[in-house]
Protein backbone atom coordinates (compact mmCIF):
# COMPACT_ATOMS: atom_id res chain seq x y z
CA UNK A 1 0.00 0.00 0.00
CA UNK A 2 1.63 3.29 -1.03
CA UNK A 3 1.70 6.60 1.46
CA UNK A 4 -1.00 8.46 0.18
CA UNK A 5 -3.22 5.27 0.94
CA UNK A 6 -1.77 4.86 4.73
CA UNK A 7 -2.60 8.26 5.03
CA UNK A 8 -6.52 7.63 4.14
CA UNK A 9 -6.60 5.29 6.74
CA UNK A 10 -5.26 6.83 9.61
CA UNK A 11 -7.76 9.64 8.55
CA UNK A 12 -10.77 7.59 8.65
CA UNK A 13 -10.16 6.56 12.03
CA UNK A 14 -9.52 10.01 13.32
CA UNK A 15 -12.75 10.83 11.39
CA UNK A 16 -14.40 7.84 13.00
CA UNK A 17 -13.68 8.61 16.58
CA UNK A 18 -14.39 12.60 16.07
CA UNK A 19 -17.67 11.52 14.67
CA UNK A 20 -17.90 9.46 18.40
CA UNK A 21 -17.88 5.84 16.05
CA UNK A 22 -15.74 3.82 18.21
CA UNK A 23 -16.73 0.68 16.28
CA UNK A 24 -15.57 2.61 12.86
CA UNK A 25 -12.37 3.85 14.59
CA UNK A 26 -11.49 0.29 15.58
CA UNK A 27 -12.09 -1.53 12.19
CA UNK A 28 -8.89 0.70 11.03
CA UNK A 29 -6.73 -1.84 13.47
CA UNK A 30 -5.83 -5.11 12.08
CA UNK A 31 -7.31 -8.46 14.77
CA UNK A 32 -3.52 -8.48 15.26
CA UNK A 33 -3.06 -4.99 16.16
CA UNK A 34 -0.04 -4.56 18.35
CA UNK A 35 0.64 -1.40 20.84
CA UNK A 36 3.88 -0.52 21.85
CA UNK A 37 4.96 -4.19 20.64
CA UNK A 38 2.44 -5.69 23.04
CA UNK A 39 -0.50 -7.30 21.33
CA UNK A 40 -4.02 -6.45 22.06
CA UNK A 41 -5.83 -6.95 18.66
CA UNK A 42 -8.98 -4.99 17.09
CA UNK A 43 -11.13 -5.56 20.24
CA UNK A 44 -8.32 -4.25 22.90
CA UNK A 45 -8.38 -1.16 20.94
CA UNK A 46 -12.24 -1.05 20.72
CA UNK A 47 -12.41 -1.41 24.47
CA UNK A 48 -10.02 1.86 24.81
CA UNK A 49 -11.52 3.60 22.52
CA UNK A 50 -15.16 3.32 23.71
CA UNK A 51 -13.61 4.09 27.42
CA UNK A 52 -12.10 6.84 26.25
CA UNK A 53 -15.35 8.25 25.06
CA UNK A 54 -16.94 7.34 28.16
CA UNK A 55 -14.31 9.33 29.97
CA UNK A 56 -14.35 12.19 27.94
CA UNK A 57 -17.69 12.08 26.40
CA UNK A 58 -17.01 14.75 23.87
CA UNK A 59 -13.19 13.53 23.13
CA UNK A 60 -12.03 15.12 19.81
CA UNK A 61 -8.67 14.53 18.06
CA UNK A 62 -7.48 17.60 15.98
CA UNK A 63 -4.79 16.81 13.27
CA UNK A 64 -1.62 19.52 13.01
CA UNK A 65 0.71 17.41 10.99
CA UNK A 66 0.80 14.20 8.95
CA UNK A 67 4.14 12.93 7.87
CA UNK A 68 4.49 9.49 5.65
CA UNK A 69 7.39 7.13 4.42
CA UNK A 70 6.70 3.57 3.62
CA UNK A 71 4.81 1.78 5.70
CA UNK A 72 4.77 4.29 8.62
CA UNK A 73 2.14 7.28 9.41
CA UNK A 74 3.19 9.71 12.09
CA UNK A 75 0.44 12.20 13.07
CA UNK A 76 0.74 14.95 15.79
CA UNK A 77 -2.39 16.77 16.63
CA UNK A 78 -4.45 18.13 19.48
CA UNK A 79 -6.21 15.60 22.10
CA UNK A 80 -8.80 17.23 23.57
CA UNK A 81 -11.94 16.61 25.52
CA UNK A 82 -14.11 17.54 28.99
CA UNK A 83 -13.85 15.15 32.47
CA UNK A 84 -17.17 13.71 32.39
CA UNK A 85 -16.46 10.14 33.38
CA UNK A 86 -14.53 7.55 35.70
CA UNK A 87 -11.62 5.97 34.77
CA UNK A 88 -11.98 2.08 34.78
CA UNK A 89 -8.61 1.07 32.55
CA UNK A 90 -5.20 2.24 33.02
CA UNK A 91 -5.21 4.51 29.98
CA UNK A 92 -4.65 8.12 29.61
CA UNK A 93 -0.90 7.46 31.44
CA UNK A 94 -3.48 5.16 33.97
CA UNK A 95 -3.59 8.57 35.60
CA UNK A 96 -7.47 8.49 35.81
CA UNK A 97 -8.12 5.25 37.68
CA UNK A 98 -10.95 5.64 40.15
CA UNK A 99 -10.87 9.64 39.56
CA UNK A 100 -14.23 10.97 39.61
CA UNK A 101 -15.15 13.61 37.26
CA UNK A 102 -13.71 16.61 37.57
CA UNK A 103 -16.16 18.57 34.89
CA UNK A 104 -13.14 20.84 33.39
CA UNK A 105 -11.74 20.36 30.01
CA UNK A 106 -8.10 19.89 28.80
CA UNK A 107 -6.85 20.56 25.18
CA UNK A 108 -3.20 18.78 25.14
CA UNK A 109 -0.69 17.71 22.59
CA UNK A 110 0.17 14.56 21.01
CA UNK A 111 1.67 12.06 18.31
CA UNK A 112 0.66 9.04 16.85
CA UNK A 113 2.75 6.53 15.14
CA UNK A 114 0.98 3.96 12.99
CA UNK A 115 2.37 1.10 10.84
CA UNK A 116 0.01 -0.52 8.21
CA UNK A 117 -0.31 -3.54 6.09
CA UNK A 118 -3.13 -4.60 3.73
CA UNK A 119 -4.90 -1.31 4.60
CA UNK A 120 -4.82 -1.76 8.58
CA UNK A 121 -3.32 -0.20 11.10
CA UNK A 122 -0.88 -3.39 12.95
CA UNK A 123 1.40 -1.41 14.97
CA UNK A 124 0.47 1.86 17.29
CA UNK A 125 3.16 3.69 19.26
CA UNK A 126 1.84 7.17 20.80
CA UNK A 127 3.20 10.31 23.59
CA UNK A 128 0.62 12.62 25.05
CA UNK A 129 0.89 15.47 27.54
CA UNK A 130 -0.90 13.68 29.99
CA UNK A 131 0.65 15.85 32.60
CA UNK A 132 -0.75 18.86 30.90
CA UNK A 133 -3.91 16.94 30.70
CA UNK A 134 -3.71 16.49 34.26
CA UNK A 135 -2.96 20.15 35.27
CA UNK A 136 -5.62 21.31 33.13
CA UNK A 137 -8.06 19.34 35.09
CA UNK A 138 -6.98 20.47 37.92
CA UNK A 139 -5.56 17.33 39.18
CA UNK A 140 -1.93 18.52 39.73
CA UNK A 141 -0.43 21.54 40.06
CA UNK A 142 0.76 23.88 37.22
CA UNK A 143 4.54 25.28 36.78
CA UNK A 144 2.55 28.65 38.06
CA UNK A 145 0.91 26.89 41.00
CA UNK A 146 4.62 25.41 42.18
CA UNK A 147 6.25 28.62 41.94
CA UNK A 148 3.60 30.53 44.15
CA UNK A 149 4.08 27.43 46.61
CA UNK A 150 7.89 27.50 47.14
CA UNK A 151 7.25 31.90 47.34
CA UNK A 152 8.20 32.98 50.49
CA UNK A 153 5.43 34.32 52.52
CA UNK A 154 3.72 37.75 52.30
CA UNK A 155 5.38 38.52 48.99
CA UNK A 156 3.49 38.83 45.61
Amino acid sequence: MDTANNKTVVKRYVDAYNNGDMDAAADCFSEDTRNFGRPVGREGVRRVLKHIQRTFPDTKLETLDVVAEGDWVVERGIFSGTHRGIGELPVNGGLLLGVPPTGRSFRVQHVHMYRLSDGKIGDHYGARDDIGMMQQLGLLPSATDRANLLRPTGQV
